[in-house]
């Protein structure tokens, strides 16, 4: 498992966990035996459909995955990116994260991976609305369509503009601004929606044109800052 040293950095023993998937240089130093290897999670090569959205799901899972490398062996590694703050989930069984690979630092290797989809709560739409709900998306996820969800039993940690925040989703909806949103822990949905008036078309609106609406059971992730990675 992952441990926190500080407000950046973690470390995990890889004698006691086994081997981690990390992003590509995050590690900082290490001590003991590890060795260090490309890597790319079985199955991201492609997806079902063969063509048109599986083959577009396939290709951004493989550019994803081949900028993270496994770390196996008995020593100890330290971990931290760009100064960013690390958060550490420990999921049971059954439990799963859900976040943009961006914002993923590293995981345990045993974890399974795919690719969900964001999805708005207005389908279809052009214009002012319609560009708005594609910048949103692209502010919440590295392509603006897709993520990826971690599940299995095992550590995680992400990264984060300042302290992250968990917030308690279950008798009702958070409503997120997508550029704070982390990810979410647990069966936790996510909708894009719109609060746009004709006050925000002509620049005088309150700048919250779009929100994340998050429901279900599980937690939601937020970051103290809006800034994205």
């Amino acid at each position: 498992m992952f441990e926190k040293v500080n407000s950046k950095v973690v470390k995990v023993n890889l004698g006691q966990s086994g081997p981690v998937i990390s992003r590509r240089g995050s590690m900082l130093f290490y001590s003991g035996q590890v060795a260090f290897a490309p890597h790319q999670i079985p199955g991201a090569g492609g997806a079902p459909g063969g063509g048109g959205m599986g083959a577009m799901v396939g290709s951004m899972m493989r550019s994803e995955h081949e900028r993270t490398m496994v770390a196996q062996g008995t020593g100890e590694v330290h971990y931290g990116f760009h100064g960013l703050a690390v958060h550490v989930i420990n999921l049971p069984q059954g439990g799963q994260v859900t976040a943009d690979m961006s914002r993923l630092l590293g995981f345990s290797a045993g974890m399974q991976a795919s690719i969900v989809s964001i999805q708005s709560q207005q389908s279809g739409g052009g214009g002012l609305r319609g560009a708005l709900r594609g910048a949103a998306a692209g502010a919440l996820t590295g392509n603006g369509m897709f993520t990826t969800q971690l599940s299995g039993v095992g550590s995680v940690v992400v990264l984060a503009h300042g302290e992250v925040m968990e917030l308690q989703v279950g008798n009702g909806p958070v409503v997120v601004d997508p550029q704070a949103f982390v990810g979410t822990v647990g069966n936790v949905q996510t909708q894009l929606q719109s609060a746009m008036s004709w006050r925000d078309a002509v620049g005088r609106g309150s700048g919250e044109a779009m929100q994340l609406q998050c429901h279900g059971q599980g937690v939601v992730l937020v970051q103290a800052s809006e800034d994205k990675l």
